[in-house]
């Protein structure tokens, strides 16, 4: 009984012991809003704590460069060594929001920047028949006032994608019908090369050099309207984009 005795009060006076350790190194959040930002410095440090500035906004009430929001707020308890997060105030908004719709991104940061203002963020978005490279929107709105923070957020048009299609299957047919087709439909016509041709140029074991022909040779066939197509770059059932350039092998 007595060596278990002496195990409880032990137990009791470690965990009192942890208990006083771990708020002994609690401390109290000082105010800091209004002051600058090395009064806060100071006043953190000596209760062991760190400043932070995130933030600048501006503020009507609180003068330019004063601290104006903190986080923890004053009077909780945090430990030792904690960071206390703080936005400055820039003091009353004196810059106008340009308008910078319809202009291109790059010419909306130059004027947004010029008159000591941040862009946010740039966000993308397709509009037909809208070029690209166009701001279609911003936040604030020009000439906007009581605005919370120096920055400005756009929406800028961006090209549409490609219309995509099946490459159909064109062999068995003439070449001036195809042609023809490809054309209606805005698509290129590429080589047009005689099939005969281009497997007699590339077949194995022809290694006859060009110099060895006789000098009596016929001439090559060329491809012509009726000329039949016998295979097709890109393949039958590929995914293309619309002005693709299309390239056959004809017979």
């Amino acid at each position: 009984m007595l060596a278990l005795l002496l195990v409880v009060v032990a137990l009791i006076s470690a965990v009192t012991a942890m208990r006083f350790a771990i708020h002994g190194q609690e401390v109290q959040v000082p105010a800091i809003i209004g002051m600058t930002p090395a009064e806060a410095e100071r006043d953190l440090a000596g209760v062991g704590l760190q400043l932070e500035i995130e933030r600048q906004y501006y503020s009507p009430n609180i003068p330019e460069g004063r601290i104006m929001v903190q986080v923890p707020p004053a009077a909780i308890k945090v430990r030792r060594g904690w960071q206390v997060r703080a936005a400055q105030s820039m003091g009353p908004q004196r810059v106008a929001i340009p308008d910078v719709s319809r202009e291109s991104e790059r010419a909306a940061e130059w004027n947004i920047r010029r008159r000591g203002l941040d862009v946010a963020s740039i966000a993308e978005m397709q509009l037909p028949g809208t070029p690209a490279d166009q701001v279609l929107g911003q936040n604030p709105p020009p000439n906007a006032s009581e605005v919370a923070a120096p920055r400005t957020s756009l929406l800028v048009s961006v090209a549409a994608d490609p219309a995509a299609y099946l490459m159909p299957n064109f062999v068995g047919q003439t070449l001036g019908t195809v042609s023809r087709t490809l054309q209606d439909a805005g698509f290129k016509l590429g080589i047009v090369s005689m099939a005969s041709q281009t497997a007699a140029a590339t077949a194995p074991g022809n290694s006859t050099p060009a110099s060895a022909a006789p000098a009596t040779s016929i001439a090559p066939q060329q491809p012509s309207p009726a000329s039949i197509i016998a295979a097709q770059t890109p393949p039958a059932g590929q995914k293309i984009t619309a002005g693709a350039t299309i390239s056959f092998d004809v017979r």
